[in-house]
């Protein structure tokens, strides 16, 4: 499929964007603060922050410089670089793996962001406030995330996800993420100066910026800030593939990498700036991640703060922002897919995608945190340990330096490709085996 018809992002900022909204999702909002909190607070981030600078550096050029080498996604990106080697259809077979994680990643994400859509809307007419103690909190969400408990919800927000889709690259994903990510920021800022304002909030920056010297020599703290580093920034081999597919040759790679690094980790901060020293003015260190956080104990939480309508209109807003734009990058790497097996075009291939991922995630509904936890252990990490052989063992040292040189006026370091060769690839596969064994690391 030929660049034209494929599309491309317009601009740099516009790839960017939709970058950092592919990376900014649930793991920044609702489970980072909570490690934060659980493993030492600033002993977790110093880590953390290694290790984003790891594969800010590595994994994040090698998959973006992989989808514009190729200007396709993962199943032919894979099949060419095994083209080199006398085999593209070994490529294209193996390419199918981060393809059907993304797949089945986007279907669990069609399912939480029908829970937050609809605790959007809540927000907005005080219903989500209406419990009066934690058990009617905790009451409401589990009818919700019950089975088949919120079709209509996760019905829209597929039909929003897809209109923007069926848009194309610039004027849809480009143009969504323009608007999302700017209002992402903007309404965790506010947020943040507001409970920086509050009454008992000086003990949860505390315990965030303390260093504990005892904490950074356990090994299970370095493992879960690599977990949490490396799901954060979204490498498994398919959306990143995919959104640097749409890249021309101009574009300066390991900037942008960069640039997504950095404000990845700025949403991570923000939300934990936001969280945990909001559970300090109540005297509560926060232990309790996931779902439960964002659909009970936070909203119970801002229902006690002086102008928590507000807060909570402002938070469920800004959490809808950033799933809307993780949502799109998983269905990016099935569509473009579909469009090349099938020869689809951007529509056709939209309703096919959009429909199967409507189906599975209508059965799936209560069973969702499994799926989502078996999907994020397992293909994720060995998604983007298979990009890596791809592009950095397959692909060899001079290919990948004349791909990431590209559109930069100083060539890369000598570091880069061993750096990626002998340090990342093993890291994805340390990842998947660590999660296995610990039931999950990210």
């Amino acid at each position: 499929m030929n660049e034209k018809k494929r599309g491309l992002f317009s601009s740099r900022t516009g790839f960017i964007l939709a970058c950092i909204g592919s990376a900014v999702g649930m793991g920044n909002i609702w489970m980072f603060p909570t490690r934060v909190s659980l493993y030492g607070g600033g002993s977790f981030i110093l880590p953390y922050l290694l290790f984003v600078i790891l594969i800010g550096s590595t994994g994040i050029i090698g998959e973006m410089a992989l989808g514009r080498a190729t200007h396709a996604g993962p199943v032919d990106a894979f099949g060419a670089m095994t083209e080199r080697r006398g085999n593209r259809n070994v490529g294209r077979l193996v390419g199918m793996i981060p393809v059907v994680g993304s797949f089945c990643l986007a279907v669990g994400y069609t399912v939480v962001m029908g829970w937050i859509l609809k605790y959007t809307v809540g927000s907005f007419t005080g219903s989500v406030l209406g419990p009066a103690d934690v058990d009617g909190f905790a009451g409401n969400f589990g009818g919700m995330a019950s089975e088949f408990g919120n079709n209509l919800w996760q019905t829209a927000a597929l039909v929003i996800a897809f209109v923007i889709l069926t848009a194309g690259i610039s004027a849809g994903i480009e143009r969504a993420n323009k608007i999302l990510m700017p209002l992402f920021f903007l309404m965790f800022v506010m947020m943040g100066i507001y409970v920086f304002l509050q009454p008992g909030s000086g003990a949860g920056y505390d315990y965030i910026f303390r260093i504990d010297p005892e904490a950074l020599k356990d090994p299970v703290v370095w493992i879960f800030a690599l977990g949490q580093a490396f799901f954060s920034l979204s490498i498994a081999g398919n959306g990143t593939v995919i959104y640097g597919s749409y890249l021309d040759n101009d574009e300066n790679i390991p900037f942008s990498a960069s640039r997504v690094a950095l404000f990845d980790s700025l949403a991570a901060m923000l939300a934990a700036l936001v969280i945990i020293p909001a559970m300090a003015t109540t005297g509560v260190q926060l232990d309790q991640g996931g779902p439960g956080l964002m659909f009970i104990f936070l909203p119970q939480l801002f229902k006690g703060m002086p102008g928590g309508h507000i807060v909570c209109i402002v938070f469920f807003v800004a959490v809808l922002s950033a799933g809307l734009s993780s949502l799109i990058n998983l269905y990016e790497a099935p569509i473009a897919t579909v469009q090349e097996l099938l020869g689809a075009g951007r529509v056709k291939a939209c309703l096919i995608t959009g429909g199967a991922g409507l189906a599975v995630s209508l059965l799936i509904q209560g069973i969702v945190s499994g799926w989502m936890d078996a999907v994020s252990i397992y293909i994720c990490p060995l998604g983007a340990g298979l990009a890596g052989i791809m592009f950095f063992w397959v692909g060899g040292k001079d290919f990948v330096e004349s791909q990431v040189n590209r559109g930069r006026e100083k060539p890369i370091g000598r570091w880069f490709f061993p750096l990626c060769r002998y340090v990342f690839c093993p890291v994805c596969f340390f990842v998947l085996a660590a999660g296995a064994v610990m039931g999950g690391i990210g």
